[in-house]
């Protein structure tokens, strides 16, 4: 199936210690390009976190971002080191001591002072695998978005291709008439010089003017390379540089016809192509 590298997801789960949340988005690169930004206590997880989604994406530039929440607990009140806090008090009394005042001593801030309250510990590992998990559940909510995306350009892509069809059936179809009408004008050209001609190098240059003319290979290897790129859309694989080389040879091939044309009616065709193979150029760059 057609995925596009153009994809946003976020997923949150509530777990013991806190709240994780996962946001993951992706834009379109060449080679996949991971960028995570995580909590201090996640860091020893991105190796891992790199594997998981090596093994679920193939190109892409992808941005990972995971925030925890940590719950703050209440149950068993605050722990504090009284020893510690009794050490800050008997401090202040001692200084104002020194300086023959009487300052009240405000609780609170004691209680801010560093160390005086203890935090209780976090278990990290079962919060490591919690994120794996919910880092394996967004992966499949971008890929299901990626998914989605690749829905629509691959029918834009395929009404592209119906549409070079249709030019290549008809450049097939008038080049007959477009060959005669060039002999017809080549003829009334030579008539309007009245002078003798030659008519065995006639015959001859108006056959190698033919095989100039001539673009059923060309035709022949647009429809060949239409033939593949709807093939090549229907593969449960990483299409889009398959297809990016594609577009170049429909390009050169459109190239070729517009070189070869004598008539107001192929050059168009030829243009025509070329605005087509663009339009498809431009939407394929974000395939995966």
């Amino acid at each position: 199936m057609t995925k596009s590298m153009t994809a946003f997801a976020r997923v949150q789960s509530s777990n013991e210690g806190g709240i994780l949340t996962w946001e993951v988005r992706s834009v379109n690169s060449r080679y996949l390009d991971v960028n995570m930004r995580l909590p201090e206590d996640f860091r020893a997880c991105e190796v891992r976190y790199r594997e998981l989604i090596s093994k679920k994406l193939n190109r892409g530039k992808v941005e990972c971002n995971l925030r925890f929440m940590p719950e703050v607990a209440v149950e068993n009140g605050i722990e504090m080191n009284k020893a510690f806090a009794k050490a800050v008090v008997d401090a202040c009394q001692e200084i104002n001591n020194f300086s023959h005042g009487n300052s009240a001593i405000n609780p609170i801030e004691v209680l801010g002072w560093p160390g005086v309250v203890q935090e209780s510990e976090l278990d990290l590992k079962p919060l490591h695998a919690a994120s794996e998990t919910l880092l394996v559940e967004a992966l499949a909510q971008l890929i299901e978005n990626r998914e989605s995306e690749g829905l629509r350009l691959q029918e834009m892509v395929s009404q592209r291709c119906d549409a070079i069809g249709l030019i290549v059936v008809d450049t097939r179809k008038n080049m007959p008439e477009i060959q005669q009408r060039y002999k017809d004008k080549l003829l009334q050209k030579l008539e309007e010089l009245k002078g003798d001609v030659d008519q065995a190098r006639l015959e001859q240059e108006l056959v190698y003017m033919a095989q100039k003319m001539d673009v059923e290979e060309e035709l022949d290897r647009l429809d060949s390379h239409l033939h593949e790129i709807r093939e090549v859309l229907t593969r449960d694989e990483a299409v889009g540089r398959r297809l990016d080389f594609l577009m170049q040879e429909l390009n050169r091939e459109a190239n070729t016809l517009g070189s070869k044309s004598v008539d107001i009616s192929s050059t168009q065709s030829s243009v025509d192509l070329k605005v087509l193979i663009e339009q498809m150029r431009e939407q394929i760059q974000n395939i995966e």
